[in-house]
């Protein structure tokens, strides 16, 4: 871990919204997955979600070009588990769904803590997470096609977020909780002995501010 590695990886996590997320329903193709990851990394999303059942999110969440390690993903069973989950932290829950009750997806203010639904590759939001949403956006389409792939809606969303938070002063002070910026930081710049840590029951310990251990445990 070099200081400059180090420093970059305060900066971003420095960055982290924890008030702005995206929930996949249903979402199973790895490229799709790994897109979606990738924008969450970019615009600064702390921590994803994914209904997955079956297991595939959680499969593909490494596939997103080394930005899995980077951004949280929470796995609900159910797309009522996760809303209820969602709604309990206080997040609005906008689903990309076309319904009478649509709006332009940028007449919302995405400063509030807010999170996009996203449904089915094919089958797009589905009815029942349609019903569990706060409300409905929709990206105007000028051509042929009635839907864009559910990786872009992802970034046009997020973005448009990331665009409203920007403006806002979101991104200019650390958002996090200081026992939460610590405990990602370690493992971000110390995965291994992360992992380590967490299969002995051992506390982390301590960095220096370059981002070197202070005294490693698993040696001597």
């Amino acid at each position: 871990m070099t200081p400059t590695r180090f420093a970059r990886l305060k900066q971003v996590l420095s960055a982290r919204q924890p008030d702005l997320t995206v929930l996949m329903d249903a979402v199973h193709k790895s490229h799709n997955i790994a897109a979606i990851l990738r924008t969450c990394d970019a615009t600064g999303v702390f921590r994803a979600h994914a209904v997955d059942p079956d297991g595939d999110v959680s499969r593909n969440h490494m596939a997103a070009g080394g930005t899995g390690r980077y951004v949280g993903l929470d796995i609900h069973d159910t797309v009522h588990q996760a809303c209820t989950a969602l709604k309990a932290d206080g997040f609005r829950i906008l689903a990309a769904h076309f319904s009478d009750q649509a709006v332009d997806y940028r007449e919302h203010d995405y400063t509030r803590p807010t999170a996009f639904l996203l449904g089915a590759e094919l089958d797009g939001v589905s009815s029942t997470a349609a019903e569990l949403s706060d409300g409905h956006v929709v990206i105007p389409m000028e051509g042929l096609v009635a839907s864009l792939n559910v990786s872009v809606a992802a970034a046009l969303l997020l973005y448009e977020a990331r665009r409203q938070r920007e403006a806002a002063g979101l991104y200019n002070e650390c958002r996090l909780e200081p026992a939460v910026f610590d405990k990602v930081l370690f493992e971000w710049a110390h995965p291994d002995i992360a992992q380590r840590c967490r299969d002995q029951g051992r506390p982390y310990p301590a960095l220096s501010e370059d981002g070197d251990l202070a005294e490693n445990p698993f040696t001597g």
